[in-house]
């Protein structure tokens, strides 16, 4: 069975190298519609995939991190990055360009790891990501699966690369959120909620 849980954010960024030239020439934004689905063979206590009230807590987190940022590929030019940097205090900064397709694939592995390194505490079993579909505009979403995010042939992605700014990490419930997860301590699920 397939669940799919939908988040929102705000987001800017420049896509470098891509054909439209006022996407890799400005600075824009969008409003992001995440789709996350989760698979499973199980149900657990509650008869659920997975409860969606858990996907409020840790997954939310990391994808609202790029909510009021703007995602900057780290391979951009510097004088671009550090402008951004001095006059923003919510950025991100990724080891790819923020293109749907990247973020797809970005976010899919964000959360896969965190998957794997959370503790169940109402018998969910075998819970797996199944894809994540980046809505960049009404009319147009990539959808990565995990033959994607783990991709050779795309180009693969070290989650360590990754950077959130200092104020985005202030606002997390844990600040240390996503130094755990790339030292693979273990996320314990709620048991109330």
């Amino acid at each position: 069975m397939i669940i799919r849980k939908l988040f929102k954010f705000e987001n800017a960024h420049v896509v470098r190298g891509c054909t439209s030239e006022r996407c890799k020439y400005s600075i824009h934004g969008h409003s992001y519609k995440i789709e996350v689905l989760f698979e499973s063979n199980y149900l657990d206590q509650g008869q659920m995939v997975y409860d969606f009230g858990l996907t409020k807590t840790t997954i939310k987190e990391l994808i609202d991190s790029f909510d009021h940022a703007t995602a900057l590929w780290n391979r951009d030019d510097p004088e671009y990055i550090a402008a951004i940097k001095k006059f923003s205090k919510r950025w991100v900064s990724l080891p790819v360009s923020p293109s749907a397709e990247q973020f797809s694939r970005v976010l899919f592995l964000m959360i896969d790891r965190l998957l794997s390194q959370t503790q169940m505490q109402n018998g969910e079993k075998e819970v797996k990501l199944h894809s994540v579909i980046v809505h960049e505009t009404d009319t147009g979403y990539a959808q990565g699966f995990r033959e994607d995010a783990y991709s050779k042939l795309m180009g693969e992605i070290d989650l360590n690369e990754i950077v959130f700014s200092d104020q985005v990490k202030a606002e997390w419930h844990d600040p240390q959120m996503w130094d755990k997860l790339l030292t693979g301590k273990i996320f314990v699920n709620p048991k109330p909620l």
